[in-house]
């Protein structure tokens, strides 16, 4: 489906059809998610390939979660999330893959064997967050950032349970990390207890470990 023809189905739906497609995918969701508990979400970006560190990275720590007794969701596409659906159901764990339709792009990965499909944004990440017991971001572009600050907002504001939200790969977070620190809180846009929010580390075993040290599976 081209971009065009995405956009024409789209207007074509009236706005009180398109209701029930909404609770059809949070019954869906509702129904099939609990099962998967407890479950670590992770992110990261759809254009990773499989000879990259950040694949192999993404790889060993799903395996690593599974046999610390946790599940993995990703977003069941490409990349970040490929490699952490492979990782998880290599293990012998539910590797969950939420999908989404989009006109490019995304496109499901082998590797899930708990799937979902989505045609809205929000609903996936209503998902992500209330079924997940910790995030971990790794590498990505504007999807990733996307799915970060909602859940740091969502902390922040206590508008969810706080839970651990673990960036990887300190080089490259380092940049974001000095905007955080240099313009935000010198402009008190943002308090310095806000980046207490998460924490940004390099391997898949410290991950883990913070994981395990809160979460009690």
């Amino acid at each position: 489906m081209d971009d065009k023809q995405y956009l024409v189905d789209e207007l074509n739906v009236k706005d009180t059809w398109r209701m029930f497609h909404i609770l059809a995918e949070f019954v869906e969701g509702f129904e099939v998610m609990p099962e998967v508990y407890p479950a670590v979400t992770i992110f990261g970006s759809a254009r990773c390939k499989p000879q990259s560190k950040t694949y192999k990275t993404t790889h060993r720590l799903s395996r690593l979660l599974v046999e610390n007794g946790f599940n993995v969701i990703s977003g069941g596409g490409p990349g970040v999330m490929e490699a952490a659906n492979r990782g998880a159901s290599e293990a012998g764990g539910k590797s969950v893959g939420l999908h989404i339709h989009l006109p490019s792009e995304q496109k499901p990965n082998e590797y899930a064997n708990v799937r979902l499909e989505f045609k809205y944004f929000f609903i996936r990440k209503v998902m992500f967050v209330k079924y997940a017991v910790a995030y971990v971001i790794l590498p990505g572009g504007f999807g990733t950032l996307d799915e970060l600050f909602e859940a740091l907002t969502l902390i922040q504001t206590k508008r969810i349970r706080s839970f651990p939200v673990i960036l990887m790969d300190s080089g490259f977070w380092s940049g974001l990390m000095e905007w955080l620190k240099n313009t935000l809180i010198k402009r008190k846009t943002i308090s310095k207890n806000d980046l207490d929010i998460f924490q940004v580390i390099d391997t898949p075993e410290e991950a883990v470990e913070i994981i395990k040290r809160i979460v009690v599976v």
